[in-house]
């Protein structure tokens, strides 16, 4: 059985930007509320963080920050992605250097790797660092699918630590799942099938949602740990049709620009990528209102 970085729900971590740089005091306030608020580790640098856009300056300041201000309270992962293997494995050594416990590395977007690419792939980038390392399946993203055949073969590198399946379909969670039961930690990355991933033996889930509700994604997954399975049920319609919302354009424009209209972030966000239209802002504010509205109900009706 692989030893698992992290159980529950890690927040993919939004990157907040000021005057076109990043805005580390609102990073620390993330982060701090993230903790509070009990979620189980943090990932940085990832999809959510704007990865594609950070300078390598910015992006190991950002790991080294973040880890600095965690101080261990919770792992810190640290996207270490890149279509050059050669990059890729010197990202997984510049978060170790930088204190993290852990890389998440998406499959290389782009050049369309074989199988045999895919696996070389992970087995320089897990050689290249003694972190464990998370995949990151997202194949609307990258082009690329990571089948069961891919990781049977990079499930026997001592530090590949499980996956993170992006694809959007609880089938295809519930089957890795059940090929390699807790072989491989298998973790949900969109936020719609986290009730089925939990419930069917998931390891967890790296979340946008709990960017906006951490205490109440985490309290999803504990009632599915402590087999209050109705519970959760009530919690996943609840925000169902947030996280909805929180899709409506490619993430993280709708969670940085519902963040920015709380007043959490300034509402900065980086080209390519083109702020929210007011009509999705305005649904955003809307479905936000009724689930918290929702879940205030279900935890009175459970007092």
């Amino acid at each position: 059985m692989k030893k698992r970085v992290f159980e529950g729900i890690a927040t993919a971590l939004v990157t907040p930007f000021s005057n076109g740089a990043i805005d580390y005091p609102a990073v620390e306030r993330l982060i701090e509320r993230q903790i509070a608020l009990k979620v189980s580790a943090l990932v940085v640098a990832g999809t959510t963080g704007e990865a594609p856009t950070l300078t390598r300056e910015e992006w190991h300041s950002l790991a080294e920050y973040s880890v600095s201000v965690a101080r261990g309270r919770v792992p810190v992962l640290v996207g270490a992605g890149s279509n050059s293997t050669a990059e890729a494995s010197s990202r997984a050594r510049a978060a170790e250097d930088a204190g993290a416990d852990g890389v998440l590395v998406v499959t290389p977007y782009y050049n369309k790797a074989s199988r045999e690419g895919l696996v070389r792939h992970y087995e320089e980038v897990c050689a290249s660092t003694g972190l464990p390392v998370i995949a990151y399946n997202v194949p609307s993203r990258t082009g690329v699918d990571m089948g069961v055949d891919v990781l049977e073969m990079i499930a026997k590198i001592p530090n590949f630590a499980g996956i993170k399946e992006a694809s959007g379909s609880a089938a295809r969670c519930a089957h890795v799942i059940s090929y390699f039961g807790d072989d491989v930690p298998v973790y949900s990355g969109s936020d719609e099938i986290n009730l089925p991933v939990f419930s069917i033996g998931g390891a967890g889930a790296v979340s946008v949602l709990s960017n906006v509700l951490p205490n109440e994604t985490v309290r999803m997954w504990d009632a599915v740990q402590k087999g209050n399975l109705d519970e959760a049920r009530e919690l996943s319609s609840a925000v169902a049709p947030l996280v909805s919302a929180l899709f409506s354009e490619v993430n993280p424009i709708p969670v940085k620009a519902l963040m920015s209209s709380q007043g959490v972030i300034g509402d900065e966000i980086r080209l390519p990528l083109y702020p929210l239209s007011e009509d999705k802002k305005n649904r955003l504010a809307v479905e936000y209102g009724k689930a918290v509205m929702k879940i205030k109900g279900i935890i009175r009706g459970r007092r």
